[in-house]
């Protein structure tokens, strides 16, 4: 049976290649409103068109009712801001105009869209006939495959920066959680109805997504969950109020971006869930106005990293019985600098570490780093102990540049968090173990997984101990004399240009 992936990158490359028509004719800066508004549009009129097409062959005279499409959390489309309208423009000096007229008309119908569409497509910037070309590509995309599992908006986003990143020599940006993340994020948190989530730099939405999708299939209410959210990038907002928006998801974003450090726009929040990638390592982050802010509870972060920042703003949101899952680069396991160690020390003397994730590299498109998943508990069932899973093995190789967890991965990781909480847990050297508060003091509050973990037993091979090192040391004593070899070989080959060792 083929692994099943959940980074899938074929609907993302058609839009990349719709983007690179572009490329040359519009500033990059400009490009993610121009593709993003287009995947929205398209996006919409796909899903608004199949269900016209059920009620026309229904035959009840409801295709023109607005009610019949809400009730399947589908938009209905103003006429002026149908695919097949901007479809048939396509090639005409007015394109621009289509576009943006059909912009403002979905704009005008849903309230919550006011203000986020990009409008720029009449722009004299912008060449009419490349636009016409874009979307041609867009007419001939099947989007059908779409599910809502996907986080459609997300994952382009990401991939299309990615890429430009690499085009300019620029790290890429880190707006979007990957599917196999957020997964393992929900998987493991298992979030349910009638809870709050919150994730205070939520970039596209990924984990709402993800987190209403895993309610779906427990049989839970999706509309009794309450979502709030906080994203600092105007753009980036703006994508995930359009993302939120095809998923029929209920969001609080705020009415505006804001710095969840210096505008925390649900400052009495307190949630149940919260689920978060904040930015790895971020310097610069506004300490030196902040040292007496309340949520520092654990000890003032440094001022050139805020990932002790994050955890604390997120703890400071918890709810009595409230879980955190986000992601930090591996850095913040183990730093002692600028009284991180002291913070680190002091929450878990608190009880609140549940459980520690190591992720292996190229999960991401844009970022090759080694991550971490951090869990953190208020009210943990296992007290003063943490679960500790070294997945660095897992997963398979999508390409030659990404990696992915099928589902048989995330499920498994899932398992053995829920045989931690349940008391049920069998050590596996080199994958999971748990550790007491006294075990970890003793490894001076480092929580590198691979510390508590070991390495995994090696499986007997039947070669008794001394013929396989009779053998190893042979074939290492003819490594060295192959190695001589070329030294001198090396050496005469300098030597008959003039270049004596």
């Amino acid at each position: 049976m083929p692994v099943k992936n959940n980074a899938n990158i074929g609907f993302e490359k058609q839009i990349w290649d719709a983007a690179c028509v572009l490329w040359g004719h519009i500033p990059a800066a400009e490009y993610r409103k121009v593709i993003i508004g287009l995947i929205f549009l398209r996006y919409i009129s796909s899903a608004f068109e199949k269900r016209y097409a059920e009620l026309v062959s229904d035959g009840d005279g409801f295709e023109n009712d607005r009610d019949a499409y809400e009730e399947k959390n589908i938009f209905f489309v103003p006429e002026k801001a149908r695919w097949n309208i901007i479809a048939t423009a396509a090639h005409t000096p007015e394109i621009g105009i289509v576009i943006d007229t059909a912009m403002r008309e979905i704009e005008a119908e849903n309230k919550n869209l006011k203000n986020v569409l990009p409008q720029n497509y009449a722009s004299h910037d912008l060449d009419k006939r490349v636009l016409g070309d874009v979307v041609d590509l867009f007419t001939n995309m099947d989007m059908d495959g779409t599910e809502e599992s996907k986080d459609l908006l997300g994952r382009t986003y990401e991939y299309c920066i990615a890429q430009f990143a690499a085009y300019e020599g620029k790290k890429g940006g880190e707006f979007y959680t990957p599917a196999s993340i957020v997964k393992t994020i929900v998987e493991i948190l298992k979030p349910f109805s009638n809870c709050r989530i919150y994730d205070p730099c939520c970039g596209s939405g990924g984990m709402f997504v993800q987190s209403v999708r895993f309610i779906n299939e427990h049989a839970g209410n999706r509309y009794g969950i309450s979502v709030y959210g906080q994203e600092s990038n105007a753009d980036t907002w703006k994508m995930a109020k359009m993302n939120m928006a095809i998923r029929g998801i209920e969001v609080d974003f705020g009415s505006h971006q804001a710095d969840t450090f210096f505008n925390d726009l649900h400052p009495t929040l307190k949630a149940d869930y919260i689920m978060a990638n904040p930015p790895f390592n971020l310097s610069n982050w506004g300490q030196d106005k902040l040292k007496d802010d309340v949520r520092w509870k654990y000890g003032l972060p440094p001022a050139g990293n805020a990932n002790y920042a994050w955890i604390q703003h997120m703890i400071h949101h918890l709810s009595a019985n409230g879980k955190i899952g986000l992601v930090l680069a591996n850095g913040a396991l183990s730093t002692q600098t600028s009284g991180e160690g002291q913070i680190r020390k002091n929450i878990i003397e608190a009880d609140l570490i549940e459980g520690i994730v190591a992720l292996p590299t190229q999960l991401f498109y844009s970022v090759t780093i080694p991550v971490t998943l951090w869990f953190i508990s208020k009210n943990k069932k296992q007290k003063g102990k943490t679960v500790f899973i070294d997945a660095r093995k897992m997963g398979h190789m999508v390409d030659k540049n990404h990696r992915d967890f099928s589902d048989e991965d995330i499920k498994k990781l899932g398992d053995t968090f829920e045989a931690f909480q349940n008391g049920t847990l069998e050590p596996v050297k080199g994958f999971c173990a748990i550790a007491d508060t006294e075990e970890i003091a003793r490894q001076d509050f480092i929580l590198t997984p691979g510390r508590y973990v070991g390495i995994e037993e090696q499986e007997d091979d039947g070669e008794p101990f001394d013929d396989k090192m009779k053998r190893l040391t042979t074939e290492l004593t003819g490594l060295f004399a192959k190695s001589h070899e070329l030294e001198a070989e090396i050496r005469k080959n300098l030597g008959a240009i003039g270049y004596e060792m």
